[in-house]
């Protein structure tokens, strides 16, 4: 990060640079015109005076469209009047710089309206500038016949397709680094999204099914609505906590460091040290709190020796921890009524998986009534889908495979299957080396 920061302080610093000396040569510039005028000839100091200040207002103020059109404009019509106005052709030594010192501003001119230009603007402007800057030279001498005057501009007419093309490419690069930083910023809305989704999400939906339930009961048993404010209370904490984590991670992630306020926001509030990334000691909690908002018998069959923790990689653990709890808020949404669910975290190496893996599983059993919420965990058009999909890419990127679906269309533990009811059953396999 400290790399790129270098680099955007250079490129603004050459920014600022370019403005100052494009007005130190003007200034020299108007001098030299006037004492080139005397030996070289007005209707040749003048069209070349005109060409080098135009050239360099367009490098200087670049950003403002109309003066691009104006400053090649005004250099076009100075170099078409020399040409055809001009004195006859010469060999002096002096009107011959003067001409080299014109053709040289032309073709600057038609690097940067190719560069800066809009896209018509610059096909028009870039065309004039070019056949100008060929045909300049005829000013000095002019061929015996038409055909040999053709050849000519058209050989030097190369290097006004070499400038041109030197601003298209420059044109091209600029916009690619702006399609790439439009790409990045978009990626990185994209992850907060996921972020959002993945943790946010579970604590509020956490909020909705407490909230419900205090509705339920308020009038028979009111005594019991207490317990679920502050059930309701804790989940909104911590859903500011995931709020606030996920802020500090994208910053430190872009290399913006927290200070003040937002360092101590960050951190929890009084801890100085900076949160990091979720891991399986916090799968934990999150299975507690799903258990603590709901009725369904609830199983984690996870070792949580120090051990186990110490030797998996971070980004894995975080991993698995997201698709924990991307899979108990889908069945909070969709299945709330599934009389039991189990959450197994495992690294037993099986005969399908030769190499250390890390095997996440979240399965539900049938829910015992109709949900409301209507469809599918693994329907497309449910929003649960979509967070599966996300973790699934990211379980890919990791050299892992993420997999969900029915399970138990008969009914698991003694249950019997006539209803048609089943659950469904997420396992995501995630390499450890």
């Amino acid at each position: 990060m400290g790399t790129n920061t270098g680099t955007r302080a250079r490129g603004r610093l050459r920014e600022r640079a370019v403005g100052p000396v494009c007005a130190v040569l003007a200034f020299c510039a108007v001098p030299a015109g006037l004492l080139a005028g005397p030996s070289a000839g007005w209707r040749a100091a003048l069209p070349m005076t005109v060409a080098v200040l135009g050239a360099l207002a367009v490098a200087s103020l670049h950003t403002r469209d109309r003066l691009i059109t104006v400053a090649a404009t005004a250099v076009a019509v100075s170099s078409a009047l020399g040409t055809l106005f001009g004195d006859p052709p010469t060999l002096a030594t002096a009107t011959g710089v003067a001409t080299l010192v014109e053709i040289t501003g032309l073709l600057l001119l038609v690097c940067l309206v190719a560069r800066y230009a809009g896209t018509r603007q610059a096909f028009v402007l870039c065309t004039v500038l070019g056949a100008l800057a060929s045909t300049a030279l005829l000013r000095l001498q002019l061929p015996p016949t038409v055909l040999e005057a053709a050849a000519q501009s058209s050989f030097f007419a190369l290097g006004a397709i070499a400038a041109a093309a030197t601003g298209g490419g420059l044109r091209t690069l600029e916009t690619r680094r702006i399609r790439a930083v439009y790409e990045a910023r978009r990626s990185q809305r994209l992850q907060l999204a996921g972020d959002l989704h993945d943790f946010v999400a579970h604590d509020v939906s956490g909020i909705v099914v407490l909230a419900q339930a205090a509705q339920v009961i308020a009038a028979d048993r009111p005594e019991e609505v207490l317990p679920l404010l502050r059930q309701i209370e804790a989940s909104g904490l911590q859903a500011l906590g995931s709020m606030d984590r996920t802020v500090h991670m994208l910053r430190s992630s872009d290399g913006t460091p927290l200070t003040g306020r937002d360092a101590t926001n960050a951190a929890g509030g009084t801890d100085a040290s900076p949160p990091v990334a979720y891991g399986l000691e916090d799968i934990v909690d999150a299975v507690d709190r799903f258990r603590t908002a709901g009725r369904a018998e609830v199983r984690l069959d996870m070792d949580r020796s120090p051990e186990l923790i110490g030797r998996i990689p971070r980004e894995v653990a975080s991993t698995a921890h997201r698709v924990v709890v991307e899979a108990l808020t889908n069945i909070r949404r969709h299945a709330g009524s599934a009389p039991w669910v189990t959450v197994t975290v495992s690294t037993t190496p099986g005969p399908e998986h030769p190499r250390p893996v890390l095997t996440v599983s979240v399965t539900n059993g049938p829910p015992t009534v109709t949900e409301t919420a209507g469809g599918h965990l693994g329907d497309r058009e449910r929003p649960g889908a979509s967070g599966l999909r996300g973790l699934a890419e990211r379980a890919r990127a990791l050299g892992g495979t993420l997999e969900s679906g029915v399970h138990g269309k008969h009914g698991e533990n003694g249950e019997n299957g006539k209803s048609g009811k089943h659950g469904w059953r997420v396992t995501a396999v995630l390499p450890l080396d």
